[in-house]
């Protein structure tokens, strides 16, 4: 009887003589150059097979630890009480991610806790893009369920930023601001943010120096970078440039562009002179125009037209301690 039992190793080594040898692939020629589209897309799939090396290590961790995993429909999964990431519309990876989940399945489930207010309901540690995506494709999200406080939820969130795609500059500083907000302390937020206390002063001043609506309007912006973002932040505390540039961001063709593109709008409109307001003017009572008013932020200035009254300017320059002494009195 075990002279007839064919061996493992024999029934494999017959099994890969059955297999056909795929036909080699042409040689490359020397100093071609890859179209960039290509190029971008073996980019794209290279980061894919980092990102989903680093889920499977985590996966396995998970099933080692005894941890079980359970199918929720998105529409009782409830995102984190903090915003970390800007969702981008035009956001061309983020589609690409959702193909490849459509392709391969979810690898690595997201990290969810019971609703602290909502019965029934989950919410979101981390995982936030997986649960975009299995919205978009209609399918139940793997999820890992745990019992987490505030504080807990809020570190995780931030260490699975850390560990996967980094939050751009804007969306860590507003991580941190909302962190700020909800009243958790600095050892909290340094530690959710994985940065040192000086780092977070800066990201927390940037994101108060700016407003809300216009950091959600131009979006995450990866390109910027801190230095651009304290420049923006810096001609912001001219109230005419921030009331230019929030007038943009609701322009009809500007959520259109990418958010580098529209981060560079904002910029070029408050980098631009403070728009100084139609002159206004002041006529004697025959109605001959004797001073133009012009404004700007923090300044007006009179012109006198010195051809119709030479010598008004000079009984203005004498009396402006008794013009000022009566102007007090008003207060």
């Amino acid at each position: 009887m075990k002279q007839r039992r064919p061996t493992l190793a024999g029934l494999l080594a017959k099994q890969d003589s059955e297999v056909p040898l795929p036909a080699p692939s042409p040689a490359p020629v020397i100093g071609a150059k890859a179209p960039a589209g290509a190029l971008r897309a073996i980019s794209s799939t290279l980061m894919q097979m980092s990102e989903d090396a680093v889920r499977s290590r985590e996966l396995q961790e998970m099933l080692a630890s005894g941890q079980h995993i359970i199918d929720l429909q998105p529409d009782t999964v409830d995102a984190s009480f903090i915003v970390d990431r800007i969702d981008d519309r035009n956001d061309a990876e983020f589609d690409r991610f959702v193909e490849s989940i459509r392709d391969h399945g979810q690898q690595v489930p997201i990290l969810v806790r019971p609703h602290p207010e909502v019965p029934g309901k989950y919410q979101v540690a981390y995982g936030h893009r997986r649960l975009r995506a299995a919205e978009r494709l209609k399918v139940p999200v793997r999820a890992l369920v745990r019992s987490l406080s505030d504080a807990e939820l809020v570190v995780a969130q931030g260490k699975e930023n850390l560990e996967r795609q980094d939050l751009s500059f804007i969306e860590r500083a507003l991580f941190a601001h909302n962190l700020e907000e909800r009243g958790f302390d600095r050892k909290t937020i340094t530690a959710a943010l994985g940065i040192d206390k000086g780092h977070l002063s800066n990201l927390i001043s940037v994101a108060r120096s700016i407003p809300k609506t216009l950091i959600m309007g131009i979006g995450p912006a990866p390109n910027a970078g801190k230095p651009r973002w304290m420049e923006l932040a810096e001609k912001l505390k001219e109230p005419a440039k921030t009331t230019a540039a929030l007038k943009l961001v609701q322009e009809a063709d500007f959520q259109s562009q990418d958010t580098d593109l529209r981060f560079a709008r904002v910029m070029k409109a408050v980098s631009d002179k403070s728009p100084t307001e139609p002159p206004a003017s002041w006529s004697n009572a025959n109605g001959v125009k004797i001073v133009s008013i012009a404004t700007r932020p923090g300044r007006v200035s009179l012109h006198i037209d010195e051809k119709t009254e030479p010598e008004f300017g000079a009984f203005l320059v004498e009396n402006l301690d008794k013009i000022y002494a009566e102007f007090k009195k008003r207060g």
